[in-house]
């Protein structure tokens, strides 16, 4: 939750610093602000719709086939948008559908619903057949959920991307290698590790950005050290999606494209490796 104003600012700042992917969602609330920063620049001849590569998000209430397309048109009503550029199950799992976004019970546990991976699937197939998604993908899919959709029967489309959580700390070895086998493309979330607020992140692990390898390599390149985290990942073919409202640091997060790290950097960097996440996604 953003406070009014400030994400339609932070958008329109990350356009004019260069950054054309977006990525949003129905539950982040603030698609409003997201639609309006893209037209205003629209607007304004500094881009045309075709530059930007939005990422829509279907949420957990909304797996049963039926409501795929109608969420998704609501979406894009929320953005007054023809079409996003990438529509993507935000995760394998499914809550009761309804009005209510994190269903809950009388003794506050949540209330699941069991879901078809393959017919949702199927739903987001025919989103994409009717134009309202150029491209349609997952996000926090394990290897044998995204084996269950690519060898569905009847399959039109596999998902071109998967989102997880992904950084120096996590480095996601397996999954990177599966997915890169079948051309799937792993999109980074928390590439610079979280907040960190202990209502949703793991407090164990240290903050990354205070990690000595990053700092020491960093120093070397007069960069700082989430430069190098964003600059790792990159570099070995994870798309990154840094979250920041600060003008300065937003900035700062594009200028990874004048430097290449070594071999050993990277080695040393992928040895950070602890397995761990911050975002444990309790739910």
């Amino acid at each position: 939750q953003t406070p009014k104003g400030s994400c339609l600012e932070a958008v329109k700042i990350a356009i004019d610093a260069g950054y054309r992917h977006i990525d949003g969602a129905f539950v982040y609330f603030n698609e409003h602000e997201v639609g309006q920063a893209i037209r205003e620049k629209i607007a304004e001849g500094k881009i045309k719709r075709e530059d930007i590569f939005y990422c829509g998000k279907l949420w957990n209430t909304c797996h049963p086939p039926e409501l795929v397309r109608p969420t998704l048109e609501k979406t894009l009503k929320i953005l007054q948008l023809d079409y996003v550029d990438l529509y993507i199950i935000e995760l394998p799992m499914a809550f009761k559908p309804g009005d209510a976004l994190y269903p809950k019970d009388e003794n506050g546990k949540f209330i699941y619903h069991e879901t078809d991976l393959c017919a949702t699937w199927e739903a987001l197939e025919a989103c994409k057949d009717a134009g309202l998604a150029k491209s349609i993908g997952v996000s926090n899919f394990n290897r044998r959920q995204l084996e269950m959709i690519m060898n569905k029967p009847g399959l039109k489309y596999k998902p071109v991307s998967n989102q997880v959580e992904c950084h120096p700390y996590f480095t996601q070895p397996k999954l990177l290698e599966f997915c890169r086998q079948h051309d799937i493309v792993i999109v980074g979330y928390s590439p610079l590790g979280t907040s960190r607020d202990e209502s949703w992140v793991n407090v164990s692990s240290p903050p990354l950005l205070k990690d000595p390898v990053l700092n020491a390599i960093g120093k070397k390149y007069n960069k700082t050290a989430a430069q190098i985290a964003l600059r790792f990942n990159v570099q070995r073919g994870v798309v990154v999606i840094p979250k920041s409202f600060n003008p300065q640091r937003i900035r700062e997060n594009f200028q990874i494209f004048d430097f290449c790290l070594t071999e050993k950097e990277m080695k040393e960097i992928e040895a950070l490796n602890k397995n761990v996440r911050y975002v444990e996604l309790l739910m």
